[in-house]
């Protein structure tokens, strides 16, 4: 059972500096690296209460399942900034606001 707390402290360490990265950074491309950390967090919680809680595949599937999900959100999060940046010459999110049609 102490391995699982050791998991735990990772994870949480990764979600803090994560959503750190999502609340102090205006950059799009820093926010949508702290995103990652905090789904990379996610899986690790899944993993670990997996192979802790029972040996079942259900947090291993989820992780597959947020992993995807992560790949998706970044590659249209990507095209979004570059749209921005085409437009504004700027991946500055505060700027993206004020992009009205």
């Amino acid at each position: 059972m102490d391995q699982l707390v050791n998991y735990l402290y990772i994870s949480a360490i990764l979600f803090s500096l994560g959503l750190f990265g999502v609340i102090t950074r205006r950059n799009g491309i820093a926010v949508l690296m702290g995103v990652e950390l905090i789904l990379n967090a996610a899986n690790i919680n899944f993993v670990a209460f997996s192979r802790f809680g029972g040996m079942n595949l259900s947090g291993h599937v989820f992780s597959l399942f947020v992993i995807v999900l992560a790949a998706a959100e970044a590659a249209v999060a990507l095209a979004i900034i570059i749209t921005i940046y085409n437009s504004m010459q700027t991946v500055n999110v505060d700027d993206a606001s004020s992009m009205k049609q």
